[in-house]
């Protein structure tokens, strides 16, 4: 059978570590999981309660393509909550996960061969989707002193029609300031690029509150999602903010793409907006564990980290010990029973001097995962 070039892409690294994992616990092996980027908790269970009579009063079947017109409302609704912004809920669309918000976004924004620029490390599937969609990504080294993000020059340096930013970001969970924002922002309008904005991490902030890229543009796409925050990874949806202009656009695309996101999915995500104490009791966990985390990596021996002001990852410079952080991270599951993501899923280049760590799940699986973590690298030695 014939291939197409567009279905060349490379393997989304973290889930072969997780197959491998899966494969260690079949065998009676107790794994730590620091390799996903997956809340340890499920939805609330007060939206499952109310989804559950929904789905007794009848059958939940096709919605618009633009979403249930009461969970876009919702939405916007949240845009005044968070970030006190009167947004109109038209131009919300409800996607098939942030997944299908980047296939739907990239369709509707740029042509074959265009490039779009990605501030590495990034999340991988940004690359793989644009190069599916026969565009092409382009990487962008950044540094520490920038936080690990793009800068304004690299707009007009890399001849860009387009710029996808994080905030919080994967791996990093590094975040831009609103005057960063606002530069990238002026940079891209400035060469007729459109700039997409992923923050499906906004909700897991410590210190700092994010700045959504609505705060200082309108003309954006942002992509959100309920998989992080809201703790709905396997319900599959998600939404975008697009300019009013490009509504009926997105919508043409969604129509016949998708049809329309899963109904009792994005029920869920209604009733989930309205549970705040279990989604808050959630981010006190991931804050105890980002404290531990910073304290026992360090103890450890992982001491170069990237500032990680949101999201639940800690990325970690293993250069002094390794040149090769594919099988760093699998000699640190076969001997310590934790399973960790090496960086060249997020930095082909760089990344394998890199590993990023998870901690989304229990306090009590990143107590264990450390103390695994702190006597294998005491029994490996110095680099």
């Amino acid at each position: 059978m014939r291939n197409s070039r567009r279905g060349e892409v490379d393997p989304f690294i973290v889930m072969d570590v997780m197959e491998r994992a899966r494969q260690a616990e079949a065998a009676g092996r107790e794994i730590i999981h620091m390799e996903v980027g997956q809340p340890g908790t499920g939805a609330p269970r007060a939206a499952l309660e109310r989804l559950s009579a929904d789905m007794a009063g009848g059958p939940l079947g096709y919605t618009v393509g633009l979403g249930l017109p009461d969970l876009r409302a919702r939405i916007a609704r949240l845009y005044g909550e968070w970030y006190d912004l009167d947004l109109d809920p038209g131009r919300v669309v409800v996607t098939a996960g942030a997944s299908g918000a980047f296939v739907l976004a990239f369709s509707a924004l740029f042509d074959t061969g265009e490039r779009v620029g990605l501030g590495v490390p990034c999340y991988p599937s940004y690359r793989q989707v644009l190069r599916a969609l026969d565009l092409m990504p382009v990487d962008m080294p950044t540094s520490l002193e920038n936080r690990m993000q793009p800068v304004p020059g690299d707009v007009a340096a890399h001849d860009l029609q387009g710029l996808m930013v994080a905030s919080p970001a994967n791996p990093t969970g590094t975040m831009l300031g609103k005057p960063a924002l606002a530069a990238l922002a002026q940079a891209c309008a400035d060469r007729d690029a459109a700039l997409i904005s992923d923050e499906i991490y906004h909700g897991i902030d410590y210190e700092i509150r994010p700045v959504t890229a609505l705060e200082v543009t309108d003309d954006v796409y942002v992509i959100n999602s309920f998989s992080k925050y809201f703790s709905m990874t396997g319900w599959r949806v998600g939404w975008m903010v697009v300019p009013e202009d490009h509504v009926r656009r997105i919508e043409r695309l969604a129509q016949n793409m998708f049809i329309c996101p899963t109904h009792a999915s994005q029920r869920l995500a209604l009733h989930a907006m309205d549970c705040p104490d279990e989604l808050n009791a959630n981010l006190a966990v991931y804050r105890e564990n980002r404290r531990l985390m910073l304290e026992g990596l360090t103890k450890a021996g992982f001491t170069r980290i990237a500032p990680p002001d949101g999201a639940f990852y800690v990325y970690a410079d293993v250069s002094e010990m390794t040149d090769d952080a594919l099988a760093f991270a699998a000699e640190i599951l076969d001997k310590a029973g934790v399973a960790v993501t090496p960086g060249l899923d997020f930095d082909p280049v760089e990344g394998r001097h890199w590993l990023r760590f998870s901690y989304a799940r229990s306090t009590a699986d990143i107590r264990e995962g450390l103390a695994r973590l702190a006597r294998f690298m005491a029994e490996r030695g110095a680099p």
